[in-house]
Formats: C-alpha cells, sequence, structure tokens
C-alpha cells in the first residue's frame, strides 16, 4: 500500500508516472475490499470504478474540473483519493462518512446524488454556468447503464445536444448492471456492445475504406460508415441528440483510459464517452455474484458472504413478496410491478412463480405508477413495490392518473421511515404528509408482520387508490399464517392497552406502525392507553372521539416527518370534532436525518423509548404530577 499512502487528494496522483498507475488501482481495490468488509457498504459497483476513477482525476484539474457522479453509490475509490482515506473506517456509520457524495464533506464532492439518472442535467447546468461566468472549466458526469434508463437522463441529454458551448462529457458506464439486472430494450440495445468486437472489426474495416477512397468518393464512404456504425452500435443514438461518440472502450484498461480521455479533455461541446467495465472486478466472488456483494454488511473477504448461523427474521421485504405470491396464486389479476427493485423489494420469488405477471420497468418510476394505472384501467389489480425515498419521483404520476381517477393500484411502500446508513437521501420521511392528503387515498400504517400482511390484503381489496407503509428490515418475528389472506376492517383502529384509572385516564398515546412498540414501552412507566391506529386515512374517528372523551392529552407517534402528518391529522380531527386536548406529536424533525444505525438514529432524535419517555414527561409534567426533566432530545 506504499504508493497508495503517498497520495491524499488529486494533485499528488497527477504527478505520478502514467507507467505507476497499474500499481495505483491494484492497490486502491484491495484497500477498498480490506474496509468496505470491516464496515459493509456498496462494494461491487466501487470495485468496478476503480481505473475509471483514476483515469478522471489523472486527466481532469479536478475539483475545479467539475465530476458529477450519478446514483454516486460508486465512489468510494473517489473518496479515497480526494483526502478521506483515513476515514474510511467510519462509513456510513453515525457521525462519519456518507456512503454518497456530499457537498458539504468535500469540494470534490460537487453535487449530492444517491437517486439515479440526474448527474447529466447537473453537469450540464454546471457546464453553462461556466460559460455565462466566462470561466474555462471542463464537466464531466458519470453514468452507469441502469441509470441510463431513467427517463431524466434522456430529458438531458435532448437539453444538452443543442448546446455546442457546453464543455460537457458524459461517461457511460456499461457494466450491464444496475442493481438488479436492468432491463429494457435500451439496455438490450446497449448489451450487445459488451464485447466490442464486432463493432470495432466494423470500424476498423470503414477506416480502411475511408483511406484508400478517390476523394470523389470520400463524402459516400463516410456516410456509409456511419450507417453501417449505426447498426451495431449506440453511437448513432448519441449522435442524434448531439453527442459526439467515442467508445466503446475498456474501463479497466488504463493504457486506453487515460489517452482517450485526455483527447477528449482537449475537445469541446457535449460528448459522450462509453466505457465497458466489470461490475465487482478484480474480486472474483464479486465478479461472479454482483448483486449479492452489491450492499454487503461485514464480512471476510478470504471467505466471502455466509449464510447466518441463526436465520434471521423475515424482513418487511420477504414479508410482502410471500404475501404477493399468495395473493396472486388466489387472484389471476394481481400483478407485480417494480421500478427496478426486485431483490430489494422481495419480489424474486414472484418473478419467479409467476413471471407474465411480473414487471420490472427499470429505474424509472414516474411510468411505473402510471403503467399499474393502465393496468387497473383494465380491471387487473397491480400492485406497486417501492421504496418511499423513490416514491417521491411518482408524485405527479400518482395525482394525476391514479388518485383522480379512483384507480385500484396498491402501493407496497418499502424503507419507510429511518432507514440507516443510507442517510438523508433514502430516509423515508415524507410519504405520509404526502399521501393523507390526497383524495380516494387509503394510507396504512401495520405495527407488526401480520398486520402489514392483512393491511396488504386489505388494499388489494379496496376499490381505490391504497398504500401500505412498511419500514426496512424485520419486525417483532409475529406469527404468519400463510392461507390466510382476510383484510382488516377499512379505518377501524385498535385498543392495545387501556390505561388505570384515574391516573392512566390522563395520557393516551395513539401509535401509527412499529413505533407501536415504544408507545406500549412508554405506557407503561405511565399507565397510559396505547391505541394501535394502523390507519392514516381514513381515521378511525369513532376511536379518536372515544379516546379525547376519556383522557385528557393525547401523544401521537409515527415515523414519518411530523409536519403534515398522523399526528397533524389528529389534530385536524379533533378540531372537526369540536373537541380541544393538548397532543403532543413526536415524529421525524423538520430536519435531515444523518446516515447510522436505525437505533443511533431514532435515540438521537428522541424517538426511542428513552427519548419518549422523556419528552412525554416534559411536556406533560404538571398533568402527571412529575418534575420536568433538564436534558430532552430533539422536538419533532
Amino acid at each position: 500500500m506504499d504508493l497508495l499512502h503517498t497520495i491524499n487528494d488529486p494533485h499528488q496522483l497527477r504527478r505520478l508516472e502514467r507507467t505507476q498507475l497499474p500499481e495505483l488501482a491494484r492497490q486502491l481495490r484491495q484497500y477498498l475490499l480490506e474496509t468496505v468488509s470491516r464496515t459493509g457498504g456498496h462494494l461491487s459497483s466501487n470495485l468496478g470504478t476503480v481505473e475509471l476513477t483514476l483515469a478522471l482525476h489523472y486527466v481532469f484539474d479536478t475539483p475545479h474540473d467539475r465530476l458529477v457522479w450519478d446514483v454516486g453509490h460508486q465512489t468510494y475509490a473517489h473518496k479515497i483519493l480526494t483526502g478521506r482515506r483515513e476515514r474510511m473506517a467510519t462509513l456510513r456509520q453515525f457521525g462519519g462518512l456518507s456512503g454518497f457524495p456530499r457537498r458539504d464533506e468535500s469540494p470534490y464532492d460537487t453535487f449530492g446524488t444517491a437517486h439515479s439518472s440526474t448527474s447529466i442535467s447537473a453537469a450540464l447546468g454546471m457546464a453553462l454556468a461556466a460559460v455565462a461566468k466566462g470561466e474555462r472549466r471542463k464537466v464531466v458526469a458519470v453514468i452507469g447503464d441502469g441509470a441510463m434508463t431513467g427517463g431524466m437522463a434522456f430529458e438531458a441529454l435532448n437539453n444538452g445536444g443543442v448546446h455546442p458551448e457546453a464543455d460537457l462529457l458524459v461517461v457511460l458506464n456499461d457494466n450491464d448492471m444496475s442493481i438488479s439486472a436492468p432491463v429494457g430494450a435500451l439496455n438490450r440495445y446497449l448489451a450487445r456492445l459488451l464485447s466490442g468486437r464486432f463493432y470495432a472489426s466494423a470500424r476498423d474495416a470503414a477506416k480502411q475504406v475511408l483511406k484508400v477512397a478517390p476523394p470523389p468518393l470520400f463524402e459516400l464512404a463516410r456516410r456509409l460508415e456511419e450507417h453501417a456504425k449505426g447498426m451495431v452500435a449506440p453511437g448513432t443514438l448519441f449522435e442524434e441528440f448531439g453527442f459526439d461518440y467515442v467508445g466503446p472502450i475498456d474501463g479497466h484498461d488504463l493504457d486506453a483510459l487515460v489517452p482517450t480521455l485526455q483527447n477528449l479533455r482537449a475537445r469541446g461541446g457535449p460528448r459522450l464517452l462509453h466505457v465497458v467495465t466489470k461490475k465487482g472486478y478484480g474480486y472474483k466472488l464479486a465478479e461472479a455474484d454482483p448483486i449479492a456483494y452489491h450492499g454487503p454488511g461485514r464480512f471476510n473477504p478470504a471467505e466471502g458472504l455466509k449464510a447466518p448461523a441463526v436465520a434471521p427474521k423475515p424482513s418487511y421485504a420477504q414479508i410482502f413478496g410471500d404475501w404477493l405470491c399468495d395473493a396472486a396464486a388466489a387472484d389471476a389479476r394481481v400483478i407485480g410491478v417494480t421500478p427496478a427493485m426486485c431483490e430489494g423489494s422481495g419480489m424474486v420469488e414472484f418473478a419467479r412463480r409467476f413471471p407474465e405477471r411480473y414487471h420490472d420497468v427499470g429505474i424509472a418510476e414516474q411510468h411505473a405508477v402510471t403503467f399499474a394505472a393502465g393496468l387497473a384501467c383494465e380491471g387487473l389489480r397491480p400492485v406497486v413495490a417501492i421504496y418511499s425515498t423513490f416514491l417521491q419521483r411518482g408524485w405527479d404520476q400518482l395525482i394525476h392518473d391514479v388518485a383522480i381517477q379512483k384507480l385500484p393500484v396498491l402501493l407496497a411502500i418499502d424503507r419507510a421511515g429511518i432507514v440507516g446508513a443510507d442517510g438523508a437521501t433514502h430516509t423515508g420521511a415524507f410519504d405520509i404528509a404526502a399521501l393523507r392528503c390526497l383524495p380516494n387515498m387509503v394510507l396504512m400504517t401495520p405495527s407488526d408482520e401480520l398486520e402489514c400482511r392483512r393491511l396488504l390484503a386489505t388494499g388489494l381489496a379496496h376499490e381505490g387508490p391504497s398504500a401500505v407503509r412498511y419500514p426496512r428490515g424485520a419486525g417483532i418475528g409475529a406469527a404468519i399464517d400463510r392461507s390466510r389472506l382476510e383484510p382488516l376492517p377499512l379505518g377501524r383502529a385498535e385498543l392495545r392497552r387501556s390505561g388505570g384509572a384515574p391516573r392512566g385516564r390522563r395520557l393516551a398515546l395513539l401509535a401509527f406502525g412499529p413505533l407501536l412498540h415504544v408507545a406500549l414501552k412508554v405506557a407503561a412507566d405511565f399507565d397510559a392507553s396505547v391505541v394501535d391506529m394502523r390507519f392514516v386515512k381514513p381515521l378511525d374517528l369513532e376511536m379518536l372521539r372515544s379516546v379525547a372523551l376519556d383522557h385528557d392529552a393525547l401523544v401521537t407517534l409515527e415515523d414519518g416527518a411530523v409536519a403534515g402528518g398522523a399526528g397533524s391529522a389528529c389534530l385536524e380531527a379533533l378540531q372537526a370534532l369540536q373537541l380541544s386536548r393538548p397532543l403532543l406529536a413526536l415524529g421525524l424533525p423538520d430536519q435531515w436525518l444523518e446516515h447510522g444505525d436505525p437505533a443511533q438514529v431514532a435515540a438521537s432524535i428522541g424517538l426511542d423509548a428513552a427519548g419518549v419517555r422523556q419528552r412525554v414527561a416534559q411536556h406533560f409534567a404538571a398533568l402527571l404530577g412529575e418534575p420536568a426533566p433538564q436534558q430532552v432530545a430533539a422536538n419533532g
């Protein structure tokens, strides 16, 4: 590692001889493997971009030249080379390095990313800003082939191609993988280029024709070459957008990468370099199974990933996947839809058992929602499995194409609430506030795995749009009977604990989702009542009225944003019922949450049992007859 440890910023990298770069790449890849195996994180995507990262920083004058990474889960080598090597031991941990680029972390992180298909738009904005300011600056966007299935990437290409003054280079990193295997006609088109042999042979032959062609035939030969090239390469596609296309070239061959990038750096205008890489490159286990090694936890690199000695409790994603298979077996109208998250959303078994009813639409959340609306129009029952943070991208389609038309589309919203190591960009904070204001929407918050299954059945049976939100990871281990698919009564809450008289009648905790189990712990200290609300919309107004009349104060708990959330819904309902009760709304505060272990993040914002207990005691000190604590966690 001697060579790697001499590089603390790209200026030092650029002092190396080009012949030293392969050895640096080897050391960098080994360091990546050693550090990520100790912390967990995105591995195979980062192993595949080592040479590309080295070449970009070697050729371009970063950070003066802007480097924008799409998604950003392939930037660990970039972080190591830009002064953050010693902090890699803190990767994705509370208070440590982010797993994605962050502008407040380094001047080399020119644009914060974590969601797909944004890089070309941001880079084009930077390139045109340099023109407007009269600055000489190169801008590079690095985008994967999976991200190229996102419509926003093509919107940016469409816009960028009409700006010849923009000094913009788009690097298409073609590894035939995003997280799951990418899908769709575009990916099949790009995948033909993985070897590049046929294209290279055709192009070489065309060059020979051009060399010997008499001047009168030169233009004809050039045109014939362009048309022939368009039959075997995506160059014509990008050139029609106005980008000069170069490639494909081997993204692991520094002797090809560096001179090609140097030539492209000397040119101006919109241009696109197509590089072919292998996800997991250099670590045979990751090369063989890049999906398994996409985001592993801690492991021994010498042994690779191993099955846990004790089978873990099933995750909510697994609970959903099992339910979807059972529902599909019982009802031929059930269709599964996902925007490129088959494994993450627990749909592998469904895809295997019902391939004709499984649709991975690529990284295209807007399309996924409207596609489901079209299915529903024809009498089918589409279930869209989507992460909370990605549902935000289909917001207009959910309003315009689903809710207004009252179509029976069920949203299975995974990763709701605190997500942990992925941080602010992936926190499922906003779905409650966003969905509950939509007319015709049913919004459900299961507190455990059994309720998740039953509420999914409730949504499927509903003649209109519905959503079930559930967290990342495992629940409490509630027993599941897969032979049963009965729905719950629509809009019906459940009293889970009745406070004792007279002191216990003073306080009631209204829980939405998994925070029910925090509420039950806290209620024991105050002898308070606890209600599992289950439904954010429609609220159980009968239960809310009864609890308000029987108690002096209320506390709502939710793992979503407090602003406009379920607590706000309860306040609005109490006002409509002409009931006035003190209400403390607890949930995710009006701030961006840091990455880290979910339990640590929850404790940092006062949403663990100790924090909730402290905040309730402080807020209702007079009512409960207890002294208020002096130190209270951040107010939600």
